[in-house]
């Protein structure tokens, strides 16, 4: 039988968020301990809090959001490789999409933080960006906050993914995954008009 694997962070409170973005607040609407019938909760935060998808229009003024993305890139048949310890993720580092027919990459790279925003955490270099296009992968994903350099304001790397229709996954959790081929599941929920969506990443084993 095929495991289960969650790859997406919890959303509680405290966790971090890009500086200045909107911080991660639940709340009560109703409450039985209250007296009201049931309970009803609300959250206001960020959608790039968490493990998330990029849509288009986070970095393309006329950019799909995540209602209008193409669902197929973010199911099927994912590749994780291992590139602890490297900070820039060159071309030279993506060996994998040089020999094997690969829809899916997911890197882990152990670089950030889940209970801290840090900047110096992993992030593709523009060669690195532009090869998964030409290799045509249909999804990265890495487990930072972003693909690009956290102080990054031309976001090189998320416009050639875009460009070259590779969908992005951030912030997920694989410290505790194994490199190899695994099935991933994670649906952007159907906003319209929006930047980007929390996801509930999985892998499952083959």
């Amino acid at each position: 039988m095929s495991r289960i694997i969650d790859i997406s962070q919890t959303i509680k409170p405290g966790i971090p968020v890009w500086p200045g973005d909107t911080e991660y607040n639940p709340f009560w609407v109703m409450r039985m301990d209250r007296g009201d019938s049931c309970n009803i909760g609300s959250i206001t935060m960020s959608l790039h809090t968490g493990t998330h998808a990029d849509a288009p229009f986070h970095f393309q003024t006329k950019g799909s959001s995540p209602a209008d993305v193409d669902l197929h890139p973010y199911v099927g048949p994912a590749l994780v490789i291992d590139l602890t310890g490297i900070e820039v993720i060159e071309a030279r580092h993506l060996v994998p999409l040089k020999s094997e027919k690969i829809e899916r990459l997911l890197i882990k790279t152990l670089s950030a933080d889940a209970d801290l925003f840090t900047r110096g955490f992993s992030h593709l270099s523009a060669d690195a960006a532009q090869a998964a296009v030409d290799s045509g992968l249909e999804l990265i994903g890495l487990d930072t906050p972003s693909v690009d350099q956290a102080d990054s304001k031309s976001l090189d790397a998320h416009k050639i993914l875009a460009a070259g229709s590779v969908a992005i996954l951030e912030n997920l959790v694989l410290s505790h995954v194994s490199p190899g081929w695994y099935e991933l599941i994670a649906l952007p929920l159907k906003l319209s008009g929006m930047d980007a969506s929390p996801v509930r990443a999985i892998l499952r084993t083959p």
